[in-house]
């Protein structure tokens, strides 16, 4: 029998879990599920509510099944995952969020899809959005277009956190200690052979979303600057377009001052080339901080999450 260990972050969802944990009992105790045993590690990002009290109680009823990792604060979904694989004991590693929009019932097949040895990863992607906003909707298919466009590696438009994984494919991504994490390009970046299987988008079984407009914008920032050096690139072909110009409109008002003269003696087109020059220089040192931060985080070596209660 082989232990299937699910991760499963958790931030401010104690109605989510007692539901999530009910769900995925009855599909254990199916018959295609008999040679699966389930270990559940739930992993509590800092919540607020009584998401840690709920784990508690279900370890306290399975604790054999149940398992959880309480962080002393919010450190995010990226580190909750990575704490999960370094607690996984499993042969087989899955990952999957609590609110059950990935659905538990696909489960059998995505493991019978690995039992074929043919995959190393079976990894889940929605083919519909219905449900959620448009502009969220449009601002998504926009990111996965920009990153595919500038990026090596080739991040799976909707692709889901939800997939199960072989030991080698966990060992790998636990071999990349990086503070800066976004799953779904290290996924990628490993390697592997991996299959997607599709379904339909779901809502929410309760409560609701803690990822708000703002928060997806930095995760997807985070993304780009961790998987491409294009901003760079691109912040030095601004730099040089704002040289050009800046060289077309001196040679420009030497022109005019000599055939028209200069009768409001040159300050509105000067403080238009400063303030011109000026935003980009700023432009670019953004992008360039983003990458000098990144790397200075990296440099001081600090874990990617404290843990305050471990069962």
């Amino acid at each position: 029998m082989q232990t299937v260990s699910m991760i499963v972050p958790c931030f401010n969802e104690q109605e989510s879990v007692p539901i999530y944990f009910n769900a995925m009992a009855k599909i254990f105790q199916k018959p295609e599920m008999q040679n699966y045993a389930l270990e559940l590690w739930f992993i509590d990002d800092g919540s607020s509510d009584a998401t840690l009290s709920e784990l508690k109680k279900l370890n306290k009823q399975y604790p054999d099944v149940a398992h959880f990792v309480s962080f002393s604060r919010n450190f995010g979904k990226e580190s909750a995952i990575y704490a999960g694989l370094q607690a996984a004991t499993g042969e087989i590693v899955g990952l999957m969020d609590v609110d059950l929009q990935d659905p538990p019932e696909l489960l059998p097949q995505m493991l019978q899809e690995l039992s074929t040895g043919d995959y190393d990863t079976i990894g889940t992607r929605r083919i519909g959005r219905e449900g959620e906003p448009a502009f969220r909707s449009f601002l998504s298919n926009l990111f996965y277009k920009f990153i595919n466009k500038i990026s090596k590696v080739e991040i799976i438009p909707n692709a889901r956190d939800y997939r199960v994984m072989t030991r080698k494919v966990v060992n790998t991504v636990l071999s990349m200690p990086e503070v800066n994490r976004f799953s779904k390009g290290i996924f990628s970046w490993v390697g592997f052979k991996t299959k997607y299987l599709d379904f339909e988008n779901r809502e929410r079984v309760a409560g609701t979303t803690s990822w708000s407009l703002w928060q997806l914008f930095e995760y997807s920032l985070e993304a780009i600057i961790d998987f491409s050096a294009a901003p760079l690139a691109i912040a030095s072909f601004v730099g040089i377009f704002a040289c050009v110009v800046s060289v077309l409109a001196i040679i420009f008002i030497i022109f005019r001052t000599i055939f028209f003269g200069d009768p409001t003696t040159g300050w509105p087109s000067l403080a238009a080339m400063i303030l011109f020059i000026g935003g980009i220089q700023l432009f670019c040192l953004g992008i360039l901080g983003n990458y000098i931060g990144r790397i200075y985080s990296e440099s001081k070596h600090r874990p990617i999450y404290v843990i305050n209660e471990k069962k």
